[in-house]
C-alpha cells in the first residue's frame, strides 16, 4: 500500500517561495506508469490540480499557475517536491500529494499552508 506524507513550513510570507515535500513509502516513485501529483484546496473552495511528475520524471503543470510552480524528485530518498514562487494570500490552502496509475488512488493527509505577513 502506497503511503504519502506532505511536509512544509505551515506559514509563508507574501512574495516568498513555498517548498513542500511529499515522502513516499510502500512503493517507488519510479514504478512504471505511476504519476505523482500536487493538488490544493483553498478555504471554502474546491480541489485544484497543480501539476504532476511521472515515473519517468516528465512534468506537467496547470496553466493557471503561470510558471510559478515546479515539481522535482529525489529518487534516492523516494520523495518529490513542489516549489511555488511569488506566493500571495490566494495561495493559502491545504496542499495534498497524490499518486496512482491512471488516477489518484493514494492521497496524503494534506498540510495547511497559510500565506500571511
Amino acid at each position: 500500500q502506497v503511503q504519502l506524507q506532505e511536509s512544509g513550513p505551515g506559514l509563508v510570507k507574501p512574495s516568498q517561495t513555498l517548498s513542500l515535500t511529499c515522502t513516499v513509502s510502500g512503493g517507488s516513485i519510479t514504478t512504471s506508469y505511476y504519476a505523482w501529483s500536487w493538488i490544493r484546496q483553498p478555504p471554502g473552495k474546491g480541489l485544484e490540480w497543480m501539476g504532476v511528475i511521472g515515473y519517468d520524471g516528465e512534468t506537467y503543470y496547470s496553466p493557471s499557475l503561470k510558471s510559478r510552480a515546479s515539481i522535482s524528485r529525489d529518487t534516492s530518498k523516494n520523495l518529490f517536491t513542489l516549489r511555488l514562487t511569488s506566493v500571495t494570500p490566494e495561495d493559502t490552502a491545504v496542499y495534498y500529494c497524490a499518486s496512482g496509475a491512471g488516477g489518484m488512488d493514494y492521497w496524503g493527509p494534506g498540510t495547511l499552508i497559510t500565506v500571511s505577513s
